[in-house]
């Protein structure tokens, strides 16, 4: 019996000779670094793939949220998800900022815009949403709440590469939005990231803080960072963004076939694709409802696990559990009821370009009893 070990994800990778010529170029022009052509190619080719005004390429994916609450002049707290990655809050403990958090929406784990309100104080001067696993936020409700209060609101979406609204880009919404580009994404560099920006003189102001805070080669304008990415990552990326379409296809046909799998499972539920949205398939997530199933989340995670299939319980455990914010009183768990059950009810199934439907067959079985 066939039991190779099936990964949660797999990397994009660039064909290997494509990626040599582009180095040869890049040795034989010894300009390595510091906005080279690859750089500015790259920028260019994904606000045109992406559909946005501007994008700031980053080293890897904290940096643009470090750097969007810089540039935002963001202050006091910032209303956040607990149900993410911790490099969301982080990039506002660094920033000096207190992180409050509030409950999820479990149609689609983002923050919940009927609960932020409560939560304003004030010394509220953001909202920072997660369009977690790259389903969309409710934007609408998110921005109604924004703009009544008068918050700043700056995007996690790590996830939502390529991902649509209507037609539009979902990195339209808010004041900034922010991309990972890490080895584990749907589009990656390696490791990178960026920040999305709507007009020109607050791209210059992110370039700027990116690169030292140099504006010219004696002025400094601001106490910047060094975010820049290197020529070798941004050949990378270029490559890599002439197959991503394939991939995400490739993705979307591993997604139709769990459905069909998983549908009418008793205490198996997961997230069908929303009206009107361009998705990108980035994870496939499951929640197991324990009574119904006949099985707890754990349990069924270390027994496909055994079987060397490697899911992953994302998110979990909740960024309000760790010790870096257990004190917080937003982060007790009465005051996120939603957040807490689906953190224990949650597993990542493996998804990626690679996936075979024999790979899949074998995932299924183990789950559908």
């Amino acid at each position: 019996m066939d039991n190779h070990q099936i990964t949660v994800t797999s990397p994009l990778l660039p064909d290997l000779d494509e990626l040599n010529e582009m180095l040869k170029d890049i040795w034989n022009s010894k300009w390595v670094t510091n906005n080279g052509k690859y750089h500015k190619q790259l920028e260019k080719e994904l606000a045109d793939y992406l559909k946005v005004p501007y994008v700031c390429l980053f080293t890897n994916g904290t940096l643009p949220l470090i750097t969007a609450l810089q540039a935002l002049r963001v202050i006091g707290e910032v209303i956040t998800t607990p149900y993410s990655f911790v490099a969301t809050s982080h990039s506002l403990w660094w920033n000096g900022i207190k992180p409050v958090f509030v409950d999820i929406d479990p149609n689609n784990c983002g923050l919940d815009p009927g609960k932020i309100e409560a939560a304003i104080t004030p010394k509220t001067t953001a909202i920072m949403p997660v369009h977690c696993y790259g389903k969309p936020c409710d934007v609408e409700g998110i921005q109604e709440v924004a703009d009544k209060y008068g918050l700043k609101v700056i995007y996690d979406a790590a996830h939502a590469f390529g991902v649509e609204i209507n037609g539009k880009s979902i990195l339209e919404y808010g004041d900034m939005s922010t991309l990972s580009f890490h080895a584990t994404k749907v589009y990656n560099t390696l490791e990178g990231g960026a920040l999305i920006v709507k007009n020109e003189k607050m791209k210059q102001r992110i370039d700027y803080l990116k690169n030292f805070g140099f504006s010219g080669e004696t002025e400094v304008v601001a106490p910047g960072i060094n975010g820049k990415v290197d020529e070798v990552r941004a050949a990378y990326g270029i490559l890599n963004l002439r197959q991503v379409g394939k991939a995400i296809e490739a993705r979307h046909q591993v997604a139709i076939r769990y459905r069909e799998g998983l549908c009418g499972v008793e205490g198996i539920s997961f997230f069908d694709d929303a009206p009107g949205v361009k998705h990108n398939y980035s994870y496939f997530p499951i929640f197991i409802d324990a009574e119904k199933y006949g099985m707890t989340r754990d349990e069924l995670y270390f027994k496909i696990r055994k079987q060397n299939v490697l899911g992953r319980r994302y998110f979990y455990p909740l960024i309000s559990t760790f010790s870096t914010y257990r004190g917080l009183e937003s982060s007790k768990q009465e005051n996120l009821p939603v957040a807490h059950r689906v953190a224990e009810q949650v597993i990542c199934l493996p998804m990626h370009h690679e996936l075979s439907d024999g790979d899949v067959g074998r995932i299924l079985k183990l789950i559908v009893k």
